[in-house]
């Protein structure tokens, strides 16, 4: 177990148990699909901010943006629900395409769906009820929020406003996240890495790290400090890309219109 330490002072050092060897099955999935439901934000619909930038696909229902992978016990869930996903298998010329879902496949199943169109709510992956986000943990293992996935900065609107992500997504994500990092060594391992990659990142930026904190409210990781956690200000965190401003906005919206009617 990795005990939740919400009412401890930001900064405390936290002692992890030792690790097992645990996987999750079937059950948790199906547990997680039962109970994490909740949308970001109930007021914003986050896909009509970056669907006009990706011709029209929300970027995280597009595959040319992200592909989505399952865990094995998750796909296994997932196609007795329904007949929406399959797996993915990309152009044979992209080389990097190739690559990347070779990557995926040694330990998931990377797959794509039928698109935003046809969306079943109820059967999205677990990638996708959680996007942008994933578990953020320190380097004392210790799960204190959401970070973000700081590749698609210049594409997802809702990383460039957090004050957005509603408190229900935040409690069903972190009910979730820990169930799975609770039960699974191998997505334990996989976060700590990816929170340990996001430091090392921000640090040479020379940026903050943005966190969503397990109750809804905001920390901020400092750079080239060994990870040291403090809580912040949401105002202090950064946009990006052309969602810095409303004019910023509106001018890439006009040059990607332009370029699709041309490619159509």
């Amino acid at each position: 177990m990795f005990p939740s330490k919400l009412d401890t002072p930001v900064g405390y050092k936290f002692e992890r148990e030792p690790a097992h060897s645990m996987t999750a099955r079937k059950k948790h999935f199906e547990t997680i699909y039962r109970n994490f439901n909740a949308s970001i934000s109930e007021k914003y619909d986050c896909g009509q901010f970056c669907a006009p930038l990706n011709n029209g696909d929300p970027v995280c229902c597009d595959v040319e943006n992200a592909i989505p992978a399952a865990s094995p016990p998750e796909w296994k869930v997932i196609k007795k629900r329904t007949n929406l996903w399959k797996k993915y298998k990309p152009d044979p010329d992209d080389k990097h395409a190739v690559a990347e879902v070779k990557d995926i496949n040694e330990t998931c199943v990377a797959c794509v769906c039928k698109g935003a169109a046809k969306c079943e709510r109820d059967n999205r992956l677990m990638a996708c009820r959680s996007f942008p986000f994933f578990p953020y943990l320190t380097k004392e293992g210790e799960f204190i929020g959401l970070g973000y996935y700081w590749i698609f900065e210049d594409r997802c609107w809702v990383i460039s406003n957090l004050q957005i992500v509603e408190h229900a997504f935040v409690k069903e994500f972190v009910d979730a996240y820990q169930m799975l990092i609770d039960v699974d060594e191998g997505e334990y391992e996989a976060f700590l890495e990816q929170s340990a990659q996001m430091r090392r990142i921000f640090s040479r930026r020379n940026e903050i790290i943005p966190i969503i904190d397990r109750e809804g409210g905001y920390l901020k990781v400092l750079p080239k400090s060994g990870g040291k956690v403090e809580v912040a200000d949401v105002n202090e965190f950064s946009k990006f890309g052309p969602f810095v401003s409303d004019k910023a906005y509106k001018k890439e919206v006009k040059r990607m219109e332009k370029i699709f009617a041309e490619i159509d």
